[in-house]
């Protein structure tokens, strides 16, 4: 057995080779992580993900199961933290997926292995 004098050091961490998050883009990042701590926030954003287009409020709300104005409530907290665009066409809203918070969230991640 060898004894503690004679052990090699073991090397604690990887170094951290990333780039450092501004506080701003750290701020504006935390606002969408905080937006998707609800459930059905995920699911709205897993749907919107997975469609070929922007998708209707009562699409959304027939998918989801919840009443439309508590669809709406949500909507508007992932709308308001940069992760949906809303498009108006008449009296419907169509929302999707916001690319740039997507493009945040990947930038944030990477490097985490899954």
């Amino acid at each position: 057995m060898r004894s503690p004098a004679s052990a090699s050091p073991v090397r604690c961490c990887a170094p951290l080779v990333s780039r450092k998050l501004k506080d701003t883009e750290a701020v504006a990042t935390a606002q969408i992580f905080k937006s998707l701590s609800d459930p059905h926030r995920v699911r709205i954003v897993n749907l919107l993900a997975n469609a070929d287009g922007p998708v209707c409020v009562c699409d959304i709300t027939a998918e989801i199961g919840l009443s439309q104005p508590t669809i709406s409530f949500h909507l508007k907290r992932l709308v308001g933290a940069g992760l949906l665009k809303k498009e108006r066409r008449g009296t419907w809203g169509y929302y999707s997926i916001d690319g740039r918070a997507m493009g945040r969230l990947a930038n944030v991640m990477k490097g985490v292995e899954g």
